[in-house]
């Protein structure tokens, strides 16, 4: 869940697990008294935490390859309530990449940021409860390899 389990949800994120619901019943994982149920407790929802037995059991959606976003020289900047992807790529030449997180609409338990930047500077804004799992972060220089890191950014469990 993107936000604290006490906090209230808007009709677009309710709309979004409404939409999962139809699609898992479409792909055979929900009975029609499974997804009757299900879909009384979506509309009727009023915190995140009352969205976690509606989507509970049900299977990852199939999020498709990763986004890709490239910039040579400027600036690749998100913030506000914008769609967070499953996965996305990042490379940024002689430029800056700004994500604020903080109220994105964030979909998945975690999502994968790959970044890849070369005379340049990132600063990722995470939610209040979110987590930072990194590997292969490292700096570099025209004669060496560039910077480069894969985020995954969680909840706690």
């Amino acid at each position: 869940m993107p936000q604290d389990m006490s906090s209230r949800i808007a009709d677009d994120h309710r709309d979004t697990v409404i939409e999962r619901l139809q699609e898992a019943f479409a792909e055979g994982y929900l009975t029609r008294e499974e997804m009757d149920e299900r879909l009384q407790l979506a509309l009727t929802a009023k915190t995140h935490g009352d969205l976690v037995p509606v989507l509970d059991s049900l299977p990852d959606k199939d999020t498709g390859p990763p986004v890709e976003i490239e910039a040579r020289g400027g600036r690749i900047q998100r913030r506000g309530g914008w769609r967070v992807p499953r996965a996305f790529k990042i490379e940024s030449e002689f430029g800056k990449v700004e994500l604020d997180l903080s109220r994105a609409n964030i979909e998945y338990p975690v999502i994968d940021i790959e970044l890849r930047l070369l005379y340049g500077r990132a600063r990722i804004v995470l939610p209040r409860d979110a987590t930072v799992e990194y590997e292969g972060l490292s700096g570099g220089s025209a004669d060496g390899p560039a910077p480069y890191a894969l985020v995954g950014i969680g909840r706690p469990t």
